[in-house]
């Protein structure tokens, strides 16, 4: 899942994305209000998590312009300040939940869990894709004989894919969407990520397909 951490606070924030990261998820990191704005309106997230106090705008601003765009994702809000009336006003403002700080990491990850369990379009949670059976809620997949031995990060590559079906992706917005947009990738990690992902699903009706200069394509049906 890509994940859009917006805080200023730059120990909280490089602890929440190793956090974040380690539990197979890419993260985009802003700590200026006004730019996350522009990035949210551009890129979009799966899930944001957005502090209330910012330079520039402030979480609460950010959130009513992504909503008044019509982006639905999934929003976290993170704030030191837990008086009721705090809280009232950033779920009015949109946000699906509110963590006060100073909070534990454990459940941080339990209420991030819990967003991507909410149903965001008309999507199942869970999928038949060949003869592999994706659970969106669990981030899990598994075949006739069980449930599918799989890396986070393959797991990422393999939602990369669903999420664009018929779509050719190149290594560049792979690693955006395995790492987060901006991070220092090697085009070889990226490589060797199709490369096992493809080893995991040979037998299982899904190819992947390397177009040479343009990327990749996941189809269903074998090679």
């Amino acid at each position: 899942m890509r994940i859009v951490l917006i805080e200023d606070n730059a120990i909280l924030a490089r602890a929440l994305i190793h956090s974040l990261q380690d539990a197979g998820h890419s993260v985009d990191w802003l700590d200026n209000g006004t730019e996350a704005d522009s990035f949210l309106a551009l890129n979009g997230a799966d899930l944001a998590v957005v502090d209330v106090n910012l330079p520039g705008m402030s979480g609460l601003e950010i959130l009513r312009a992504a909503r008044a765009r019509a982006q639905g994702f999934p929003v976290l809000i993170l704030t030191a300040q837990g008086q009721v009336s705090d809280r009232v006003a950033g779920l009015d403002a949109g946000a699906d939940d509110y963590l006060v700080k100073p909070f534990e990491m454990a459940e941080f990850h339990a209420r991030i869990r819990a967003l991507s369990r909410r149903p965001q379009d008309a999507r199942p949670t869970k999928e038949a894709i060949g003869a592999i059976t994706y659970d969106s809620a669990a981030r899990s997949l598994s075949t006739k004989d069980g449930v599918l031995t799989i890396s986070r990060r393959e797991l990422a590559l393999f939602e990369a894919f669903i999420d664009n079906p018929g779509r050719v992706l190149s290594k560049d917005q792979l690693g955006e969407r395995i790492y987060g947009i901006g991070a220092d990738i090697d085009a070889n990690a990226v490589e060797l990520l199709v490369s096992r992902l493809r080893r995991r699903l040979d037998g299982h009706g899904l190819t992947i397909r390397t177009l040479r200069g343009l990327g990749y394509l996941m189809q269903i049906g074998e090679a």
